[in-house]
């Protein structure tokens, strides 16, 4: 797979860039249920104006660098995009040190392969991108870590994707606290794990759902179901309660330090290969709030990124299982 690491301080040409070469694929994905499935501009624009005004401004500027055409609008407001399933696990790191670490399982050929760090709206923001303004993890220069997993049920309701919930949150948002009222309170179209970390160790993990209120916890661990497993089939094939009682072992049980603790994301039963079935571990993502610092990790590779010394680069990456 071919990685990209890109700056861009305002939305520009830069981003209007990888919007048209990304689109094609995405306009194709967006519509796969017939046009009439999904929502028109205007219920687009209401749904953010309503829940994250604070990112109206930028989101209109993006439909500009888009190009302005009413479907790329919709597509971007990320308002009720059709049902996607993922696997991953994440994890605090029951140091001193503020470490989350994660896991991302999903399809290869549906995946932006890209890190972005902007400085969209004063506030400098670094993470996996998803959908080339959501993130399905990040941080921002307050300190903030924030990464998502898939909560293991088949409802699937109005609402907003996750991945833009957690662009909104690292744009507006500078503690835990703050980041749990945001989870509280916007609705997701489908259910999600959200766990957030800042620089004082301060976290929760939030299960979110479109049916229910959602349930803020003190969980370090978040695999792919909620309190209990209610997508049996799907948690059988994706290991949810053995990945979730294995990282449970390495936080009350063995107190690894924290390198070992990090090496286990990309060994089995946290490391998954089955990209013949679907998905398998794309990346793993090291997060250390305090310093303002990421790595992405492969076997054998570590490409670490600083925030305030973010270098523009590219590598392919050979990941065991993709063809």
């Amino acid at each position: 797979m071919l990685w990209r690491a890109l700056s861009e301080e305002q939305p520009g040409p830069r981003w209007a860039g990888l919007f048209a070469e990304y689109w094609p694929a995405y306009r194709k994905w967006w519509l796969r249920d017939g046009e009439s499935a999904r929502p028109t501009y205007l219920e687009c624009h209401r749904a953010l104006a309503s829940n994250m005004p604070e990112l109206v401004p930028l989101y209109d500027s993006l439909c500009e660098l888009a190009g302005g055409g009413d479907m790329a609008a919709r597509f971007l407001s990320f308002y009720n995009p059709p049902p996607y399933l993922s696997g991953c696990s994440q994890a605090i790191w029951p140091g001193t040190e503020p470490v989350l670490v994660r896991n991302y399982d999903y399809n290869p050929n549906a995946f932006d392969s890209l890190i972005l760090n902007t400085n969209w709206n004063g506030r400098r923001v670094m993470g996996i991108s998803d959908g080339l303004w959501g993130l399905v993890d990040g941080i921002n220069d307050a300190g903030l870590a924030i990464s998502l997993t898939f909560g293991g049920r088949r409802i699937v309701g109005q609402g907003f994707g996750v991945p833009l919930i957690l662009r909104y949150i690292l744009q507006t948002c500078t503690t835990t606290e703050e980041a749990g009222e945001v989870l509280m309170r916007i609705p997701t179209h489908m259910s999600y794990n959200v766990t957030v970390l800042d620089e004082h160790r301060n976290y929760l993990t939030a299960m979110m759902g479109p049916d229910r209120k959602t349930l803020l916890t003190r969980n370090a661990v978040a695999t792919n179901h909620q309190e209990q497993v209610e997508w049996v089939s799907h948690a059988r094939f994706t290991a949810t309660v053995e990945r979730e009682r294995f990282l449970l072992h390495r936080l009350t049980l063995h107190r690894d330090p924290q390198d070992v603790f990090i090496d286990a994301f990309l060994k089995p039963p946290l490391y998954s290969t089955a990209f013949a079935q679907g998905f398998g571990t794309l990346y793993t993502t090291v997060y250390r709030p305090r310093l303002r610092e990421m790595e992405v990790r492969w076997p054998g590779t570590v490409w670490p990124m600083s925030m305030h010394h973010f270098q523009d680069s590219a590598r392919r990456v050979a990941i065991p299982g993709v063809a």
